[in-house]
């Protein structure tokens, strides 16, 4: 339920509550526990950069920004090119998302590192004047703001057609750049509010369109641009939370009923949603895992293939009957990464999800296509209410030709927040990754920058360590 008030044309409670909390954050004050995950969540989408560095729509973005762009500030991972900060965020945000490799809030329903790093270590790279505990401090800032925007509009948001990554992610990117600049609690306010009206991203993306792949990179660029001009002192809306016309809660939601501005700062300082993270170990979508893993659960018990398959029923909340529970109908990378029947399809005949799996030959692949027929999406009401916690959360059915019938029910699947990812499985999935790009002994120099962050003198050696030898 909103909490505004009639007639409080300027009261801003949550939007600087969130500022005083980014402002004055101390690297002291956050727990042991957050610092070690925030690494390995780091590192994890360093990796999803440098894999996607050399895909169709990453080299798009690199080729046609470096005609317009000579400048020579911030490098763009896994490559020699160098651009402007803003068009380096740009382009850096969507290669973390360029192949559905990234994280996920799942609750918050955002990609958290594709949006706060590129900002970040243009940042680091441009001022040159920030410490490994400065770094860390400020990626905690935004690692918490934007997934408490995003917890605040519900499963609304997502389920009306706009895609959470680019419109909440301009908080989380603002956010860490506010930080990292040292904003004062006023200027960081004016930040939000220059990020918030920047804010934009179409779910239509996910049905084939490349752009999708770009809505991360755009919204790290809009909020290093909101700290920036902030900290020269451009205004912004200093309530875009709380207003009632042309707010960001009350525009992006059908009815003020729908979102709770009082989840912007529950529990600031002592919940940590960075905790609440997820990683992905399939190269699709994230709302596709728990089927995945639940099928692959199955498979333990007793082994079955493809071809003993006669249907699949998958019950979920309704956001991933929207999301991801549509007809298949082949459209390219990102139709079939977003689609749960083709990934479905993937897996029984493959066994696995990751990026080998996924190529443009495979799009139209006939018997991957006629097996996807065999998987039926069907809304669960009880999945729904259960609140935006479960929207991830399926229960699949399984009957083979031999008249065998399984039933397994996933919350979330492998590397989630509950059962989170050991420190080698993160390893070894960015080795994996950044082999695309650049050599073991550099990816084995980036895996030790983060390890032992707290007692880097100077954050801005992180790019050189992404730029090929």
């Amino acid at each position: 339920m909103s909490s505004m008030t009639h007639g409080d044309l300027h009261g801003n409670p949550q939007t600087r509550g969130m500022a005083d909390f980014v402002s004055n954050l101390q690297y002291e004050a956050i727990p042991k526990d957050v610092l070690q995950r925030i690494k390995l969540l780091m590192l994890d989408s360093i990796g999803c950069a440098l894999y996607g560095s050399d895909l169709p729509w990453t080299r798009i973005l690199q080729q046609t920004l470096g005609e317009h762009d000579t400048s020579q500030g911030c490098a763009v991972w896994g490559t020699h090119q160098r651009l402007s900060a803003p068009h380096a965020a740009l382009v850096n945000g969507t290669q973390i998302q360029g192949f559905e490799l990234d994280d996920v809030h799942r609750q918050g329903v955002l990609h958290v590192g594709a949006v706060v790093l590129p900002a970040l270590v243009a940042i680091a790279e441009t001022r040159a004047s920030m410490n490994g505990t400065d770094f860390l401090t400020a990626a905690v800032a935004g690692y918490e703001t934007g997934p408490r925007v995003g917890i605040c509009m519900g499963q609304e948001h997502i389920a009306q057609g706009w895609h959470s990554g680019a419109t909440v992610g301009v908080f989380s990117a603002v956010a860490g750049a506010a930080r990292a600049l040292k904003l004062t609690t006023e200027q960081t306010v004016h930040a939000l509010g220059i990020a918030g009206t920047q804010s934009s991203g179409l779910m239509a993306a996910q049905y084939g369109a490349m752009v999708k792949r770009m809505h991360a990179g755009r919204a790290a660029q809009s909020g290093l641009y909101g700290a920036l001009f902030a900290e020269r002192g451009l205004t912004g809306i200093v309530n875009v939370f709380e207003s009632e016309y042309g707010g960001f809660c009350s525009t992006f939601s059908r009815s003020n009923d729908r979102f709770n501005l009082a989840e912007l700062t529950a529990g600031l300082g002592d919940v940590w949603q960075t905790m609440g993270i997820a990683l992905k170990f399939y190269s699709c979508v994230g709302s596709n895992h728990s089927t995945l893993d639940a099928i692959r659960l199955m498979q333990q018990e007793r082994h079955f293939s493809a071809a003993d398959v006669k249907k699949i029923i998958v019950h979920g909340s309704q956001v991933t009957m929207d999301h991801v529970g549509w007809t298949y109908s082949p459209q390219g990378l990102t139709s079939a990464q977003l689609n749960l029947p083709y990934c479905v399809a993937t897996w029984l005949l493959e066994g696995d999800c990751f990026v080998e799996q996924f190529t443009d030959a495979m799009v139209a692949d006939p018997q991957r296509m006629r097996l996807a027929e065999k998987v039926e999406v069907r809304h669960d009401a009880e999945i729904t209410a259960r609140g935006s916690k479960f929207r991830h959360m399926v229960r699949v059915e399984c009957e083979l030709n031999d008249g065998t019938c399984m039933t397994r029910v996933v919350e979330a699947g492998r590397g989630n927040e509950k059962n989170f990812a050991s420190e080698a499985d993160v390893v070894e999935k960015f080795h994996k990754l950044a082999a695309r790009a650049i050599s073991r002994s550099q990816a084995e120099q980036v895996v030790d920058w983060f390890m032992t962050l707290e007692k880097c003198a100077d954050a801005s050696d992180l790019p050189r360590l992404l730029t090929p030898t």
